[in-house]
């Protein structure tokens, strides 16, 4: 009898478990204007990904709604190398614009279901001043901005609103600095919990951290296009 009440303790804590690990729901914005959504975006901290390994900072992406209602993606960034770009193209899925669809592959590879990655706006700011993107998997993040910083206090909120989502925040990347005011402080938004520091994401031991984990990730893993 000790026994079976035992296992119903751990299955109870099984069950409990991811919501207590997500306390906030990962799911795309039940709105999004993509007109206004078009533009250019500065990349200010992501996830560590493959296909973004040689870029070093400067990553900007620029989004042009086409006449089908897809949208064209032309992704910039600097590298050891000098300058880096690519084109893909993406696509509204299941009706909802905030859950979009990326594809860089050739078009002929369209039929292809791995040739098109999930891209979730998963907040915005109401003024489109700043965004995060993640996905149903959480193996992908980006915090975007209109302009090529963030204030830190807004940037601190949106990580610790991202760690409620259930991504590794942990291994969160800084290509962008965290100092110049992006917007009034009193229009960032209250967060649910105290935000933690991103110094750490900022230091070079943590990208040293981030690397590692990304090359031992990386024959395992299937790119993600942004």
């Amino acid at each position: 009898m000790r026994m079976f009440r035992r296992l119903l303790i751990v299955a109870s804590m099984a069950i409990a478990w991811p919501a207590a690990a997500a306390s906030l729901p990962n799911r795309p914005v039940p709105s999004l204007d993509l007109h206004r959504y078009a533009g250019q975006w500065h990349e200010i901290a992501r996830l560590p990904m493959y296909f973004e390994r040689k870029c070093l900072d400067a990553v900007i992406a620029t989004y042009t709604p086409n006449p089908d209602g897809t949208v064209h993606v032309h992704n910039t960034c600097r590298t050891d190398k000098g300058r880096m770009s690519v084109d893909g193209v993406a696509r509204i899925k299941d009706d909802q614009p905030a859950a979009l669809e990326v594809r860089f592959a050739p078009a002929w590879l369209t039929w292809l279901p791995m040739a098109w990655a999930d891209y979730w706006v998963i907040e915005v700011d109401a003024d489109y001043r700043w965004a995060v993107i993640g996905g149903p998997g959480r193996n992908h993040l980006w915090i975007l901005s209109r302009r090529p910083t963030m204030d830190p206090a807004l940037l601190r909120t949106l990580v610790e609103h991202s760690r409620q989502r259930g991504y590794p925040v942990d291994r969160l990347m800084m290509t962008a600095p965290a100092g110049a005011p992006d917007r009034p402080a009193g229009s960032a938004p209250t967060p649910n919990a105290t935000p933690p520091s991103t110094a750490a994401a900022s230091s070079p031991r943590h990208r040293e951290r981030a690397d590692d984990l990304e090359r031992r990730d990386r024959a395992g893993r299937s790119h993600v296009h942004r």
